[in-house]
C-alpha cells in the first residue's frame, strides 16, 4: 500500500471506529513527538471540526511544547493547555515511599507523569463526547513500551500496526514539521530521556525484526524478553475460569 493510500484509509478508519461509538470526534495529546502529531493531523482529516488536541507538560523539556504549538497551527488543530507540573509534584508528596530501591522509586515516578495525562485526556473527552486517540505505534505496543493505564490507557490505536520506520514516511507525506521528525523519539519522563537509550535498542533493529524475524542473536534476544515481559500490557486483566 502506497503512503498516501495509507493515509486514507487510517483516516477513513478513524472516521468510522469513533462514528461507530456513537461518539462525535477525538482528543489527542499532542506532545510534540513525531507520533502523536501524525496520529492529531490524521484526526484532523478525519474529523476537521471535532479533533482536541490537549498539550499536557509534566516538568516537561520547553522544546516538546514548542513543537506541540508548532504542529497544532500549522494544521489549524484546536487546543487547550493543562499544565500538571504542581499537581505531580504535590501528588508525590502525599504517596508513600515503600522501596529504598532508587531504580524503582525512578520508575514508579516517571509512570506518574502519563496515568496523569491519561486521566486529563478522558476528563476532557468525557465533556466532548469525545473518544481518546493514543499515538503508541507497533514497535512500542510489541515490547511493551508504554505504561500501562497511562499512554496505554485510550480507545483506539490508529498507529499499532505501523512500525516506527512507517511513521516517520507518514510524518513526512503529512507535511509534519521537520524539526519533530528529526528529533530523537522521547516519552519526555525524564530530562535527556530517550526511547532507544532506555530500550537499549534502536528502533531500526527493532522495526526490522518485527517485518522480517532477523536479527542478531542478543538483540532477539533482549526484543523477546521485552515481548514476555509486557504481555500483559497487551492483554486485559485475568479472571478465574470458575
Amino acid at each position: 500500500m502506497n503512503i498516501e493510500a495509507l493515509a486514507a484509509k487510517l483516516t477513513s478508519w478513524i472516521r468510522d471506529e469513533i462514528t461507530a461509538r456513537g461518539s462525535l470526534g477525538a482528543v489527542v495529546g499532542i506532545s510534540g513527538g513525531i507520533d502523536s502529531s501524525v496520529l492529531a493531523v490524521l484526526c484532523q482529516r478525519a474529523f476537521p471540526r471535532n479533533t482536541l488536541g490537549v498539550l499536557i507538560p509534566c516538568h516537561s523539556n520547553p522544546e516538546d511544547k514548542a513543537h506541540a504549538r508548532a504542529l497544532a497551527e500549522k494544521f489549524d488543530i484546536p487546543t487547550v493547555e493543562v499544565v500538571l507540573d504542581s499537581v505531580y509534584s504535590t501528588l508525590l508528596k502525599k504517596l508513600p515511599e515503600l522501596n529504598t530501591d532508587t531504580a524503582l522509586r525512578h520508575l514508579a515516578q516517571a509512570n506518574l507523569k502519563p496515568r496523569l495525562r491519561m486521566v486529563t485526556l478522558y476528563y476532557v473527552a468525557n465533556q466532548l463526547k469525545y473518544i481518546v486517540a493514543g499515538s503508541s505505534n507497533q514497535s512500542e505496543v510489541a515490547i511493551g513500551y508504554f505504561t500501562k493505564y497511562g499512554d496505554g490507557g485510550v480507545d483506539i490505536m490508529p498507529l499499532g500496526n505501523l512500525v516506527k520506520a512507517q511513521v516517520k514516511e507518514l510524518a513526512s507525506f503529512l507535511g509534519i514539521p521537520q524539526p519533530i521528525i528529526d528529533k530523537p523519539p522521547s516519552a519526555g519522563l525524564w530530562e535527556g530521556q530517550t526511547d532507544e537509550a532506555e530500550m537499549g535498542i534502536s528502533y531500526e533493529a527493532l522495526d526490522r525484526f518485527i517485518l522480517t524475524g532477523e536479527a542478531p542473536d542478543e538483540v532477539r534476544k533482549k526484543i523477546e524478553k521485552m515481548m514476555a515481559g509486557s504481555a500483559h500490557k497487551r492483554s486485559l486483566p485475568p479472571i478465574p475460569e470458575f
